[in-house]
């Protein structure tokens, strides 16, 4: 039988959760507010401290809004695991949860609020989602840790008509399914697996194209709908000036855009060295590097090299100016770190989308005498607890 306890919610915690205490042990609370009391079902036990969710919202915060998702909670999907905070707190909840992280992880303190990403809409905003199919052959999204998926298809994030239609149709049992909107309106739809005998998953175009057409500005990029994009319809333009604006180059100079997936920030950085400068932009996914060459095709002092960061990085025989980072969730880590460190690189621009390797890692650069010029966090990913963090470094 699961243990039901009477919580009082505290401060916010990194992955989403409260902090509550029930006789003397931390208690990890999902769809709690701090402040809120509520009756909670425990889900796990690790040792020094339990997992709950809240089940019955005893005293209500003043933030807490009927849940604008209508398929996420406690026994729903793990989608929008905010759903159920006012937007404007719901960012306030996010800066504080980043300050905590930056303090305890990277020795360094800083204050703020999650800024809104484009219009301030949070929902509609995703364009890009992966779904998987169950034994049934229905397609859908997972449940919080669980293999177990929820078929309603509503998630209040996702485009209008962005899945319409895919929940009705059967699918091969264990593959996935890829769907993209892209910025000319057009829908893309690709099947990948389930994975043979042989250990391949074959890929098969269900609608539309292999490839969905995004645009930053007058450029273009032909990016497959299985390799990575900003989520955000908003992110990857906000992104990509603001890259600009703290890179600070110059006519001939370099820059390295590492794990540059389809090199949209190698595109603003060729813009701003010329034909006299170089870009390097790296990537492990050979999908993202061929996006990469065909749309920076007209910029030859642009270099695409489709291999690790830290293989790379070796390789290198000149200084770079600036390095742009954008690692995946576990961050760059030590080792990169001190490769660009020992570069002599001036400037480092780092972006991260979770709070605890971002803030690793800012301790990490911290440590190899780098200071935080600028750090902006945004609200990338409304109604669920992610973020992106965007940190200006400089040498000492």
């Amino acid at each position: 039988m699961s243990t039901e306890l009477e919580l009082e919610a505290g401060p916010p915690a990194n992955g989403g959760s409260c902090v509550a205490r029930h006789d003397g042990r931390v208690v990890f609370v999902r769809y709690a507010l701090p402040g809120e009391r509520v009756l909670a079902r425990v889900s796990s036990e690790r040792g020094s401290h339990w997992h709950a969710d809240a089940i019955e919202i005893l005293e209500p915060s003043k933030d807490r809004v009927d849940p604008l998702c209508p398929i996420a909670g406690v026994d729903g999907a793990g989608c929008c695991d905010l759903a159920f905070a006012r937007p404007a707190a719901a960012r306030l909840l996010k800066g504080d949860v980043v300050a905590n992280q930056l303090g305890r992880l990277g020795g360094f303190d800083w204050s703020g609020s999650a800024e809104s990403v484009g219009a301030e809409a949070v929902t509609g905003w995703r364009t890009r989602v992966r779904l998987d199919v169950g034994q049934d052959g229905r397609a859908g999204f997972h449940r919080y840790h669980s293999d177990e998926l929820v078929h309603d298809l509503g998630c209040a994030q996702v485009s209008a008509g962005l899945l319409d239609g895919l929940a009705e149709k059967r699918w091969p049992a264990g593959s996935q399914l890829h769907v993209a909107l892209d910025d000319d309106g057009t829908r893309h739809v690709v099947k990948t697996g389930p994975r043979t005998t042989r250990g391949s998953a074959p890929t098969e175009v269900v609608e539309g194209h292999y490839e969905a057409v995004q645009r930053i500005g007058d450029r273009s990029w032909a990016v497959p709908v299985t390799a990575f994009w900003q989520s955000h319809r908003d992110a990857a333009t906000l992104y990509s000036a603001l890259v600009g604006e703290w890179a600070q180059l110059a006519e001939g100079m370099t820059a390295w855009d590492l794990y540059g997936g389809a090199g949209v920030f190698a595109a603003v950085l060729a813009d701003a060295v010329g034909e006299t400068g170089r870009v390097v932009t790296v990537d492990t996914s050979r999908g993202s590097a061929r996006a990469a060459r065909a749309a920076l095709g007209d910029l030859p002092w642009v270099d695409v090299v489709t291999d690790s960061v830290r293989r790379a990085l070796g390789a290198q025989r000149s200084r770079a100016d600036v390095a742009v980072l954008d690692p995946p969730r576990t961050g760059a880590g030590r080792e990169v770190i001190d490769l660009l460190a020992e570069a002599d690189v001036p400037r480092i621009i780092h972006i991260g989308c979770e709070a605890a390797s971002f803030a690793r890692d800012i301790g990490l650069y911290r440590a190899r005498g780098y200071t935080v010029e600028k750090l902006r966090v945004f609200d990338s990913f409304p109604l669920t607890h992610h973020v992106e963090c965007v940190a200006l470094l400089t040498a000492s």
